[in-house]
């Protein structure tokens, strides 16, 4: 298993596109129907390195209103995702060794 240091550049080496994350923390709660971000996974489309930011598969969800236009004659709400700060997600790999170590300490 690869070392991971606790400096932004090497955090933004450990997660990659493809990789499955959990969100570990984040300021969106839960309220008007919407579940709160934290705790759930999907797949890394794509990271931003410039912006420090990842688009994550399924999560954070924002919707677009766009114009008419002749491939939407009426217009459109699209869902699509939005970016997630890096340092608010984790590898999937070690946030479940992390839940083991607690639960067995306990």
């Amino acid at each position: 298993m690869e070392k991971f240091a606790k400096d932004k550049k090497c955090a933004l080496k450990a997660i990659r596109k493809g990789d499955t994350v959990v969100v570990i923390s984040g300021s969106r709660k839960e309220k008007h129907g919407k579940p709160a971000l934290r705790g759930q996974r999907g797949k890394v489309l794509f990271v931003m390195r410039d912006k420090e930011r990842a688009v994550v598969e399924g999560l954070n969800l924002i919707k677009r209103h766009t114009r008419r236009s002749q491939l939407n004659p009426n217009g459109a709400i699209i869902e699509r995702e939005g970016s997630i700060h890096i340092s608010n997600l984790m590898r999937v790999e070690l946030y479940d060794a992390r839940r083991k170590n607690k639960e067995a300490a306990k």
